[in-house]
């Protein structure tokens, strides 16, 4: 039996993180209402961790609300801080996954519900099928890569909104992104001087939040890992026919820099862009 969500979200004055011997500067951080939940239903304490954070990015107006930020927030330069949020805005939170089953099988069903394709016959069951195969894969990611190498992200509503998926397959989750260091040379090309890269993949919403900026705050999420992590270029593929996407990632700041060759299309196969954002000098 699972607590209940919180009915708002986390501060860290929580009862819970008083309980817990942490009581750090509330404009700090926020606390995933998610991940209190786990740690009050675990009967565990959360981590301590160092008090050297960045301070959460508001616009100018003096509003605490968490849907009123603007910015980056809950950004920790501890690479193996996990339940605060990397970034908030529109009223979603993206923090870095728990590595609990729960969690993982909550973010292997987003991302099999993105990019599944139906059949005809016997869909539910391949439909499972499919997303064993995307658990199994993110479990051997998360056991062959170093917590600077790669990080899972989930979105999460940060207010009531977020109890009404409590009892679903997805936890209160809505969307999920893969973060990577990588060397591919074919990106590295249009990277002078740079050595690595991080990559973006895997970006899933839920259907019923799509077109709600949960896209748009999990890239700001995976802007604030690269800082994190001290990377300056972020790459992604996107297809060249899929506009949608295209512009969130036009938008979030992604520049189309090189397009799949021609027979591609010739054998059936869809083309793909090459986006790359780099970010202001760390």
């Amino acid at each position: 039996m699972m607590l209940p969500l919180p009915s708002r979200t986390f501060s860290v004055r929580s009862n819970i993180l008083e309980r817990s011997g942490i009581v750090p500067d509330e404009r700090w951080v926020l606390l995933s209402p998610t991940v209190a939940r786990v740690c009050q239903f675990q009967k565990r304490k959360l981590p301590l961790y160092p008090r050297r954070m960045i301070g959460i990015c508001c616009s100018s107006s003096s509003s605490s609300s968490p849907s009123s930020s603007t910015g980056v927030t809950g950004y920790a330069d501890n690479k193996d801080t996990v339940g605060y949020y990397l970034a908030s805005e529109f009223g979603w939170g993206v923090r870095r996954m728990l590595q609990i089953g729960e969690e993982m099988r909550s973010v292997a069903y987003i991302q099999a519900e993105a990019f599944h394709v139906p059949v005809f016959l016997f869909d539910d069951f391949f439909f499972q099928f499919f997303q064993a195969e995307v658990l199994s894969a993110l479990i051997y990611k998360i056991r062959n890569s170093e917590p600077d190498r790669y990080a899972c992200l989930v979105a999460e509503a940060m207010e009531d909104a977020s109890s009404n998926l409590a009892s679903t397959p997805v936890q209160g989750h809505i969307g999920v992104v893969d973060i990577m260091v990588q060397r591919d040379a074919d990106v590295l090309r249009q990277l002078q001087g740079a050595e690595e890269f991080l990559y973006v993949s895997g970006i899933a919403v839920l259907k019923d939040y799509r077109r709600r900026k949960v896209g748009s705050v999990l890239l700001k999420a995976c802007d604030a890992v690269s800082k994190e992590w001290g990377f300056k270029h972020l790459a992604l593929r996107a297809y060249e026919d899929d506009m949608a996407a295209r512009k969130l990632y036009d938008n979030s700041g992604y520049q189309v820099v090189s397009v799949d060759p021609n027979w591609m299309a010739w054998i059936g196969k869809r083309r793909r862009v090459l986006m790359i954002k780099s970010l202001p000098s760390l």
